[in-house]
């Protein structure tokens, strides 16, 4: 089976990755088709596999004992998932899985784990994305306790375009409902209101932007901080964003 080529490759971390970092890599990349709530990882079992997203949305969940459910974490073509593996952890600390459908690469854990105590420049890449997802963490954490409901959602949302191709967002009333930790019908009324405002068109499982610049606006200070500190972290790379663009010549968002 053929390598994948890093001219071409859509996820950019391994598109940041040193030319002769690449080829030790890439023969270990398996690519993958990642349905919708494809399972990529499970709270508690081992880590089997590394992703690398190229496209689809991803969620880190939160289950509490009580069974109750919260997306700590969103991610896409900006990373790779589980984090933790970069730290040599071989337990799932929490439930990954695919709230878009996609595509990506896989590595085993095995491979992930021998690059990571083998070569510096691989390394380097993962701890950066690694502490990049830390820091989207805390600022969800920080906006959950922060923020209004429409607050939130105008985040999430434009979080979420950063990582899609196109305008279109396709997710349910009760996805959302677990990402923002928020009741089915206070979505809804959120969904009313950003649209009454012109930000979004909502229909039936799809979110439309049509006002991106106006719905960062209303966003405040919920959104840019960790996107920032994303594009700081990458450019102290051998690599920087700019030059690692995909040849779809992408510059929406902080991801390039």
């Amino acid at each position: 089976m053929a390598h994948p080529k890093q001219a071409t490759i859509q996820n950019k971390l391994l598109s940041l990755l040193p030319e002769t970092t690449f080829d030790l890599v890439a023969p270990s990349l398996e690519a993958v088709v990642l349905p919708l709530k494809t399972v990529l990882a499970t709270r508690g079992e081992p880590i089997e596999h590394v992703y690398f997203l190229t496209s689809g949305l991803g969620s880190v969940i939160v289950e509490t004992a009580e069974g109750h459910r919260a997306e700590a974490g969103l991610f896409g073509f900006d990373g790779h998932i589980p984090t933790s593996a970069a730290a040599d952890v071989e337990l799932a600390p929490h439930e990954i899985s695919m709230q878009l459908p996609g595509e990506g690469y896989r590595m085993s854990y095995s491979a992930f784990a021998a690059l990571m105590d083998s070569d510096r420049g691989f390394s380097k890449v993962m701890i950066r994305c690694m502490e990049a997802f830390t820091i989207q963490l805390s600022y969800t954490a920080a906006s959950n306790s922060i923020h209004d409901i429409n607050e939130r959602l105008a985040r999430w949302l434009l979080m979420c375009h950063d990582r899609v191709q196109g305008n279109e967002i396709g997710l349910t009333h009760d996805a959302m409902a677990v990402m923002l930790a928020v009741r089915r019908p206070s979505v809804t009324t959120a969904l009313h209101v950003l649209e009454g405002l012109g930000f979004i068109r909502s229909t039936r499982g799809r979110i439309t932007i049509r006002d991106r610049a106006a719905l960062e606006e209303f966003a405040q200070d919920a959104y840019g901080r960790p996107e920032a500190e994303y594009r700081r972290l990458m450019k102290g790379l051998p690599k920087s964003l700019d030059e690692a663009l995909t040849p779809d010549g992408r510059t929406k968002g902080p991801f390039g």
